[in-house]
């Protein structure tokens, strides 16, 4: 189980594909883990060097005290990348882990390549709200925050069609500790990414989820009206967009990847 030496910590990591192959790094959202790529890793893996990661105090990451930044979680991949050997790598990353991708495109733009920003937002106002998150974690633990999590992520039929993917992904909730949810609740209500958009040179794709009621499809355009260039993608999904339309998510992202030229969506 390979984990990348931090700081009195460590970042949990896996490495899947040829060691020669163009580097794609993938980051979860938050309160879920590396597994939530696992319907895309596989197949990506055929033509990337895959990378999938547990953010800082999710999964098998260590769970470090206090509040967390955007910075903290993007400085941890660069970190990660020192570690593995990789100069720049693509980028995918959904709700918390695009955020991730944003400040790494504009704090160390050297490092990325193209990016695929999913269900993911600039500003998660209200502040209350993860104030809120964070007291009802440390009051209650995280089985007070799965289901309702659950029902933000997925829309009632999805659940009803795939209850063993929802009970799954609800335990990963579950069992995120709670000064790694509460520390990265921090860094979202702290977020304000908005003014730095406009720095980002890199090729990029949004994908908004028409139902997404935790990032809704306009906070994806505003991205895309402010990174020049940018690719918009619509899914008939809510939050977890590549969970609930695997196929066509995989198909999205690595034809985007592939383009000689990214410039018009009618091609992916």
């Amino acid at each position: 189980m390979p984990f990348c030496p931090m700081e009195g910590w460590s970042l949990h990591y896996e490495v899947e594909g040829e060691a020669d192959a163009p580097p794609l790094i993938l980051s979860n959202s938050l309160a879920a883990d590396m597994s939530m790529w696992d319907r895309q890793a596989p197949r990506w893996a055929k033509r990337f060097r895959v990378v999938r990661y547990d953010q800082r105090g999710h999964g098998r990451s260590t769970a470090t005290g206090g509040d967390y930044s955007i910075g903290m979680l993007g400085r941890d991949v660069i970190a990660l990348m020192d570690h593995l050997g990789i100069g720049r790598a693509h980028w995918c990353g959904i709700s918390m882990g695009g955020m991730t991708g944003m400040w790494l495109a504009m704090h160390a733009p050297e490092r990325m390549l193209r990016l695929v920003l999913a269900n993911t937002s600039a500003l998660m106002p209200p502040r209350e709200l993860w104030d809120e998150r964070i007291a009802t974690a440390r009051a209650h633990g995280m089985e007070a925050l799965a289901t309702p999590t659950i029902e933000r992520w997925f829309p009632a039929e999805f659940r009803a069609r795939e209850p063993e993917t929802v009970t799954r992904i609800r335990a990963v909730v579950a069992a995120t500790p709670v000064d790694g949810y509460a520390g990265c609740c921090a860094a979202i209500r702290d977020l304000d990414l908005r003014d730095g958009l406009g720095s980002i040179r890199h090729q990029a794709l949004v994908i908004v989820g028409d139902k997404d009621i935790s990032t809704p499809p306009a906070a994806g355009e505003f991205i895309r009206s402010c990174v020049p260039g940018t690719l918009l993608a619509r899914l008939d999904t809510a939050h977890m967009s590549n969970v609930e339309r695997p196929e066509e998510f995989v198909d999205l992202v690595e034809t985007f990847l592939q383009l000689d030229q990214p410039s018009d969506l009618a091609s992916v």
